[in-house]
């Protein structure tokens, strides 16, 4: 069984970001399970924290987990052209200290995606993220891209999907990286 955990980059109730998740979580290929995870007990990344009181709760718990994971799914929107800062500041703490970046990042594959009710996608978002994967040594799966621009018609008032296209590709999408996740 794969083991993937999903991570949305939306803190918002009705995110589209999570509803792809949680649509993914339905659509997982066969021996695969995907565990979404939340960030917003993150706090703003402080190293007077670090140092102080140390990593919080929230965060070594997550790290803990991604290291006992196959794959890691990011749903990231796309704000202002770039990556939302929920999610970065999420990433900059999972990779303190510095000496734990290899445990928890070190070769782990990961794959990007994202909704936004915009018409671009989040093709921006997703090339921002492209040096900091890089930077933390994860194996990026690039053999897939789910960009889904107008989120709004895709899920309904519930956070639903019912635009079937969009299932159907995010349904390829999944079997792809969990076909990469299995290559080790």
């Amino acid at each position: 069984m794969k083991h993937i955990i999903g991570i949305s980059g939306s803190l918002r109730n009705g995110s589209f970001n999570t509803a792809l998740l949680r649509a993914a979580g339905s659509l997982m290929p066969k021996d695969s399970e995907l565990a979404i995870e939340s960030i917003a007990d993150f706090p703003l990344y402080n190293f007077d924290i670090e140092s102080g009181v140390g990593i919080p709760e929230a965060v070594a718990g997550l790290k803990d987990r991604l290291e006992g994971c196959d794959g890691l799914i990011i749903s990231t929107p796309e704000y202002n052209n770039s990556m939302p800062g929920v999610l970065k500041n999420a990433i900059d703490w999972l990779s303190r200290p510095p000496d734990d970046i290899d445990r928890v990042f070190g070769g782990l594959p990961v794959a990007l995606m994202g909704a936004t009710p915009g018409s671009f996608g989040t093709i921006l978002s997703q090339a921002a993220w492209l040096p900091v994967m890089r930077t933390l040594g994860t194996e990026l799966w690039t053999g897939g891209r789910l960009m889904l621009p107008k989120a709004c018609n895709a899920f309904d008032d519930g956070g639903s999907l019912v635009d079937e296209s969009v299932r159907e590709r995010l349904e390829k999408f999944l079997q792809g990286f969990v076909q990469f996740v299995g290559q080790d």
